[in-house]
């Protein structure tokens, strides 16, 4: 299946804006961020498209108010995805600003505030913030509506990264991480990271197509045809950098259809709970500590007896075979992240891996 037109494939592109504004009722999204009104959401490959999408559009409208590529500046903070320093890089802008975290690795809206004026201030032209709704490192959550706030004032394109945790939004109750959407101009999230969807399947929502198709729409004559002309049919290929595209959308459609919202509520929830277990673990252990916030499925720790003892414990628990888990580092310092995500993962190989560690350690 070739989706890149309407005219080549019209289920594909239908089942696709379909889906995609299911999603927005399913996570609470702005009801304008549909394709029946002026946003709309198209799948790409990873966020880090969708954010490079985000960028090169933020960069076409700074370049159509005379702003020059090399003195646009980018932001984000020191715990955001690497995708948004290569994205800018890629898409020509000149600057990179890593804004301080606080205490909860969320970005500090004081500092993104201070460093915006003083690049203001150097004749540097601030165009695009990225917001994580879960970063990678620590799924620490930005204050999306302080610094919607900030970009208002100052004229940016505010892009959220809720790359994984995203998906937890079907749930009402993590809902209030995402409080400020209204003032979003691109968001993107994986449900193949935790939606029961295989790679690759990432959705990238823009609060005004408009700005989006002005961008990276091109018409050759090769591709010109009847649908289109019309006017009356979404063209994929106008919304993201490549021109062919494959059918996403269908395993997104099944998935929702087999198991529906509550099935998919149960799957998220009950990772949480898994987590919450291990977390309190690990709390009651005077060997180890939990460095971050754990507000999803994913806790960091580290031991408390020294960086090499955390050291050797990735290191052990790798070698056994039966669990993969990653480390990284905090501060300087090395750290485990532990996540929960596989749709078959029950409460033994939460105990089994705790077995582990407690043996390990």
């Amino acid at each position: 299946v070739q989706g890149m037109l309407w005219s080549t494939s019209p289920a594909a592109t239908e089942i696709e804006s379909h889906v995609l504004d299911w999603l927005v009722d399913l996570l609470d999204l702005p009801s304008y961020w549909k394709t029946t009104e002026q946003g709309g959401g198209v799948l790409q490959m990873s966020a880090s498209d969708s954010t490079h999408t985000a960028l090169v559009v933020a960069r076409h409208q700074a370049t159509n108010r005379g702003v020059q590529p090399g003195s646009m500046v980018a932001y984000a903070s020191t715990q955001t995805h690497s995708s948004i320093q290569k994205g800018a890089t890629v898409a020509g802008y000149g600057h990179v600003r890593l804004v301080d975290v606080d205490e909860q690795q969320a970005m500090n809206v004081e500092a993104l505030q201070s460093a915006i004026e003083e690049d203001k201030a150097n004749g540097l032209s601030p165009v695009f913030v990225a917001a994580a709704l879960g970063t990678t490192g620590t799924t620490g959550v930005d204050p999306i509506e302080a610094m919607g706030a900030i970009c208002k004032e100052h004229d940016l394109w505010l892009h959220v990264d809720a790359a994984y945790a995203g998906n937890a939004m079907i749930c009402p109750e993590f809902r209030h991480y995402q409080a400020g959407l209204e003032l979003v101009d691109s968001y993107t999230f994986n449900p193949h990271k935790w939606l029961m969807v295989n790679f690759d399947c990432s959705v990238f929502y823009v609060a005004d197509r408009g700005p989006l198709i002005d961008c990276l729409s091109i018409l050759p004559p090769y591709l010109k045809n009847e649908a289109s002309a019309s006017g009356a049919v979404i063209d994929y290929r106008d919304w993201h950098v490549p021109l062919g595209r494959r059918f996403r959308a269908l395993k997104l459609w099944w998935v929702i259809r087999s198991y529906g919202a509550e099935g998919l509520r149960e799957m998220i929830r009950y990772h949480v709970a898994l987590t919450q277990q291990l977390a309190d673990r690990l709390y009651r252990d005077p060997r180890f500590e939990i460095v971050a916030p754990h507000p999803f499925a994913l806790v960091c720790f580290r031991c408390t007896e020294s960086d090499e003892a955390t050291s050797r414990l990735i290191e052990a628990i790798n070698k056994v075979g039966s669990v993969a888990w990653t480390g990284s580092e905090l501060d300087g310092r090395p750290m485990i992240r532990v996540s929960i995500g596989q749709r078959s993962t029950e409460q033994k190989h939460v105990d089994a891996l705790w077995d582990l560690i407690d043996e390990h350690a």
